[in-house]
């Protein structure tokens, strides 16, 4: 689904990933993990099409095809998803209107008609039912005065109302309680099927015990240093980041 190869991009000329390579196939989960500055969210941002940033060689491939001349709306339309490590408040658009338009949008971008709304109030019902979000909640301001795990719990509802083949989930646990952390990580694993894949970035091991990844990658200097199975996140968390500098030394 998703094949990275050798990229190397960065920011106001500043290079932040210096060769990277992973393949993600339908139906993992892979978790990113690295000390701050190693270059996780400029991934996540390069993958997702963000057009600040700028990539100086290597390629993006999805389901077999570059990704690199796409902008951020493309990718979008094409089910890759991000969720934001700090999403934005929008006064005076409702979360339900937010997604009305959102997918609105994707399905003209398909040649489709807008869906009927009949349709779209049995979509909203089923997948706040799921992630078990308040009716109330629905009709509020997109994010706006919004707790962390709020906001984090509607970019989770927009990923169930999109669903996308290919999200990427940046350090979705930042700034969460347990709770919310484990309403958030419930919500994940409800959508995860064998057709779509998730790239999680966080810099905590806790995340990945509600949100079990098939794989974990170290990234270290704009690298993947280290790759393994979960374990491998237990072994961070015991041994620090350190530990892995240590060998690569």
């Amino acid at each position: 689904m998703l094949k990275i190869e050798n990229l190397v991009a960065g920011i106001e000329g500043k290079e932040i990933l210096k060769g990277i390579n992973l393949e993600v196939n339908p139906g993992e989960v892979h978790a990113i993990m690295g000390p701050n500055g190693s270059g996780k969210s400029t991934l996540s941002s390069v993958i997702a099409g963000k057009e600040e940033y700028e990539v100086e060689s290597g390629d993006i491939l999805y389901n077999g095809a570059s990704i690199i001349e796409m902008d951020a709306e493309e990718r979008a339309h094409e089910g890759i998803f991000m969720s934001f490590q700090y999403p934005v408040e929008i006064p005076g658009v409702s979360v339900t209107n937010f997604i009305k338009t959102a997918i609105n949008e994707t399905r003209k971008a398909k040649g489709l008609e807008d869906m009927p709304a009949s349709e779209m109030l049995k979509l909203i019902r089923e997948k706040s039912e799921l992630l078990e979000i308040d009716r109330k909640f629905l009709s509020r301001s997109l994010n706006e005065g919004f707790s962390g795990g709020e906001k984090k719990r509607n970019e989770i509802f927009q990923m169930a109302m999109l669903e996308p083949k290919l999200a990427i989930l940046d350090e979705t646990d930042s700034g969460l309680d347990i709770d919310a952390l484990r309403i958030v990580a419930n919500g994940v694993n409800k959508l995860r099927s064998k057709d779509n894949a998730v790239v999680v970035i966080t810099h905590y091991q806790r995340l990945l015990d509600y949100i079990v990844p098939d794989f974990v990658h170290v990234l270290v200097n704009g690298k993947i240093v280290k790759s393994g199975t979960k374990e491998l996140a237990y072994e961070l968390e015991e041994k620090g980041y350190d530990w892995v500098k240590a060998e690569m030394a």
